[in-house]
């Protein structure tokens, strides 16, 4: 029954929107409004400005203090509050997923569900210079998967019921960020900013996969997540960051425990971990960045266990014409366990009692038009603990391979809302010594729907005229 709500909403929505769908594809009018002291025009839908600084596009704006290519498409409705900029966007997936579709081993599990977020921006100026960000991200994951999430074969990461989740993706949080950015401008090109955020994002890793326009379409989450971008839900993160022109330093000081199993509640800050990041954009098509972090005991079955994390990215965005946009990511990320406290260890990171783990990610999404095409492709090394192979050495690891194909067409649209249709399909690369329990090839199977804002082309592709 906790699903009867969303399959409403979903259903009456497509009713109501079937005979407004081709105007929503037409191209919409060029209505504008006044600019500041009346000397320019803006479009009404104009997004607010970065919060990182106030000479930047907002199109760069991602998820925390990250950033992306400008040209990247935002999914999003905004208007304005007074002297308020306001942007609300978020996702909903409806679906049905199937985990090792032909039983080829015994670890696979169906399911259905619904993955979902929803976020909240607001914007206005502090006088001349200064600019003020209120952020805010909730999911009901919690109400709509359970207390374990919903089924992934190889995902691992947080707990339930004092129980590792292996071959699931844990629940979101309520309250996935609550967040606060003040912005002052120093000049033409440069910037300071403040963030804070309970809960919030720090400055490690690429932006989170959810605001990834590589992976819009893809309901479920990395196998990597762990590696890369778990870390954009923190219970109490300060950064401070500077930028140059394209380029920016950002560092935060940030809770290194994973949430806790209660997703309805605030946990108690720690900042007890840090992280630095260097982004750079050559262009308004590209978006890189390294990042590297402490993370104080991280897991909580895992006391004493604090963990190094390094990741890199690199984002690229092609705008092909009206509604139509290639979006891909490859993001690497590195863990490095470490058995003392304090980062302070007998051994180092790496060494054969505490070897490190990569993980590496090529995704790509395809959009022309009302059809979405879309990849990913994943290689993650774990350690058999993680999986609950018991019958092996916690820390040895195993090389874990996944591609997953998809394609999405859109249904029908009743105002800024569009719903589509999508099916997706999964291959799993398993070692050997794992093919008793996964099978030789598992594959994993889904349909879905999806209710999302229609996507607002990227800036630098609006001001192009392309």
């Amino acid at each position: 029954m906790r699903y009867a709500f969303f399959l409403a909403v979903l259903l009456v929505g497509a009713d109501m929107a079937h005979a407004q769908h081709e105007q929503h594809h037409a191209p919409r009018p060029d209505t504008t409004r006044a600019g500041h002291a009346g000397t320019h025009a803006a479009p009404v839908d104009a997004p607010p400005e970065h919060p990182s600084g106030r000479t930047m596009p907002a199109h760069r704006d991602a998820s925390g203090t990250s950033w992306q290519p400008e040209s990247s498409p935002v999914e999003a409705v905004h208007t304005r509050a007074g002297s308020w900029a306001v942007m609300l966007h978020g996702t909903l997936f409806l679906r049905y997923s199937a985990q090792d579709v032909f039983g080829a081993g015994t670890r696979g599990a169906d399911a259905f569900g619904a993955p979902n977020w929803f976020m909240a921006m607001g914007q206005r100026p502090l006088g001349n210079r200064t600019r003020l960000t209120l952020r805010s991200m909730i999911s009901l994951d919690r109400l709509t998967e359970g207390g374990d999430g919903y089924p992934l074969l190889f995902q691992t990461g947080e707990t339930f019921e004092g129980a590792p989740l292996i071959d699931r993706q844990h629940p979101h949080d309520l309250f996935s960020e609550l967040a606060v950015a003040l912005s002052h401008r120093l000049g033409p090109k440069a910037d300071l900013v403040a963030y804070a955020g309970m809960p919030g994002e720090p400055a490690l890793g690429p932006p989170a996969f959810m605001h990834r326009p590589a992976a819009r379409h893809l309901p479920d989450s990395p196998l990597g997540h762990h590696w890369q971008d778990a870390t954009h839900i923190v219970f109490g993160v300060t950064t401070l960051g500077a930028r140059y022109g394209r380029w920016k330093l950002d560092a935060s000081l940030f809770t290194g425990r994973e949430p806790d199993e209660n997703r309805y509640d605030l946990d108690r800050p720690r900042f007890d971990s840090y992280s630095a990041r260097l982004a750079v954009n050559p262009t308004d098509r590209l978006a890189l960045q390294v990042s590297r972090g402490f993370l104080h005991e991280p897991e909580p079955l895992h006391p004493g266990q604090n963990q190094w994390r390094t990741t890199a990215s690199a984002l690229y965005e092609r705008p092909m014409g009206p509604r139509s946009h290639l979006s891909t990511a490859l993001v690497w990320g590195l863990n490095e366990p470490r058995g003392g406290h304090g980062g302070h260890d007998a051994e180092e990171a790496g060494s054969p009692a505490h070897p490190a783990y990569h993980a590496l990610l090529l995704e790509a999404d395809l959009t022309r038009g009302p059809h979405a095409f879309y990849s990913r492709l994943e290689w993650v090394q774990k350690p058999a603990e993680e999986l609950g192979l018991a019958d092996f050495e916690a820390e040895r690891r195993f090389g874990i391979g996944a591609l997953t194909l998809g394609a999405a067409r859109d249904l029908a649209a009743a105002g800024p809302l569009v719903l589509m249709a999508g099916v997706q399909g999964s291959v799993f690369r398993v070692p050997a010594a794992l093919r008793p329990e996964y099978g030789d090839l598992p594959v994993a199977a889904q349909v879905y729907l999806r209710l999302s804002p229609a996507a607002m082309q990227g800036a630098a592709h609006r001001n192009s005229g392309h």
